[in-house]
């Protein structure tokens, strides 16, 4: 398969991986301090929150890891050496596995830097495809709500600091930066000329931050005057969300078991931001994604705006106007839905031009033959996100 490989990474995308890795290690210090930065301010609530976030994203993330190591796609150093001491199993359950998918990039990555003779192309592309695909779920399950838990407080506590603004700020970079790294990931086996450069870049980036942004605000503004309700608000729609991706009859993972818990996982994404698991006339299901998030996002805003009023005399002024965001992030909100539909319009690729060279890519697709192989495993997910991509 290695010689099948219409496109090779190149040592700058190496490179990228070994700084993927990096800052994801340094994410996992940056909340262990944050943690302790709560200890220390007695905040034991918001401390025992964030933990729970933490715990329960990491366990998400590592069943994920888990369940696809088991499918037997290996083919590191690093992953032969954890099969023959048994190792893949307790790293998992000590939260670990993600750091050993890492470790294997990370062997690859330096392999091909150095230009070591033996240099293994498609366990590379399988490897960083799964881990492109388990840092999109961290992020939805862990980054976005340790972003509105950090809103929430700054909203109850009613101070606004700078370094606390500061760390919000490069959290939504970080953000959309991690979606449109996934998406540069999918770019990676088109043509050339598809690949993204810095406009369609900047295009991404932006309609991603100007969507994501206003939700993720409007549910911490509404968590921060009724703690409670947001809950039950989570749990009603998330409910909804499952059940509609249930109906795209989505076939991502090898079991039932796992494919609920897909499906699940897309319905949490899908409360904060569109990701498309349906191939076929997307374009009616994102309409009717963000006419619903959007009348939802007004929902929340409309409540908080109300409550705050109500409790305005008795509580000391809010650190941030109401009213002006009241106004910009509805305004935010359709400036991203323009840049959305100026992407899909001037930079996003066609499919009829490159499928071919998609499934090659991925492995299914003989190219002397033109037969699609079985879909099975790494394959499987790859060809599904293949399809969902366009």
């Amino acid at each position: 398969m290695e010689e099948g490989i219409p496109f090779h990474l190149t040592v700058k995308a190496s490179l990228f991986s070994l700084l993927g890795s990096f800052f994801f290690c340094l994410d996992v210090a940056l909340d262990v301090w944050t943690i302790v930065s709560l200890y220390k301010e007695q905040e034991y609530v918001y401390m025992g929150l964030l933990i729970a976030l933490l715990l329960l994203s990491s366990i998400l993330v590592q069943v994920f890891s888990w369940i696809w190591y088991k499918e037997k796609n290996i083919g590191t150093s690093t992953d032969k050496f954890a099969e023959k001491y048994n190792l893949i199993g307790p790293l998992h359950f000590l939260q670990l596995g993600v750091f050993l998918r890492c470790a294997s990039l990370v062997e690859l990555s330096i392999r091909k830097v150095l230009k070591f003779d033996i240099f293994q192309e498609a366990v590379a592309v399988h490897l960083k495809h799964d881990l492109s695909m388990l840092r999109l779920f961290e992020t939805f399950s862990e980054s976005i709500p340790q972003i509105v838990l950090m809103i929430t407080i700054i909203m109850q506590e009613q101070e606004l600091q700078l370094f606390t603004g500061f760390k919000v700020a490069v959290s939504f970079l970080m953000l959309a930066l991690t979606v449109m790294s996934y998406h540069r990931h999918m770019r990676e086996f088109v043509p050339e000329d598809k690949k993204m450069n810095w406009l369609s870049s900047g295009a991404f980036f932006l309609w991603n931050l100007f969507l994501i942004t206003p939700r993720v605000v409007a549910v911490a503004l509404f968590a921060s005057v009724l703690p409670c309700f947001i809950a039950v608000h989570f749990l009603c729609l998330w409910l909804l969300l499952v059940l509609c991706v249930w109906r795209q009859k989505t076939d991502f993972m090898e079991n039932a078991a796992g494919e609920w818990l897909y499906r699940a996982t897309v319905g949490l994404i899908w409360y904060f931001s569109w990701f498309n698991v349906s191939g076929k006339n997307t374009r009616i299901k994102r309409i009717l994604y963000h006419v619903l998030m959007g009348a939802d996002t007004a929902l929340l805003l409309v409540l908080w705006f109300w409550r705050t009023s109500v409790e305005s005399a008795c509580r000391n002024p809010l650190p941030i106007n109401p009213y002006v965001l009241l106004v910009a992030l509805p305004v935010l909100y359709i400036i991203g839905l323009l840049l959305n539909l100026l992407y899909y319009w001037k930079f996003h690729p066609k499919r009829e031009k490159t499928p071919r060279l998609m499934l090659a890519a991925v492995g299914l697709l003989d190219t002397d033959s033109a037969a699609e192989t079985p879909q099975t495993g790494v394959h499987k997910r790859m060809k599904n996100m293949d399809n969902n991509f366009w």
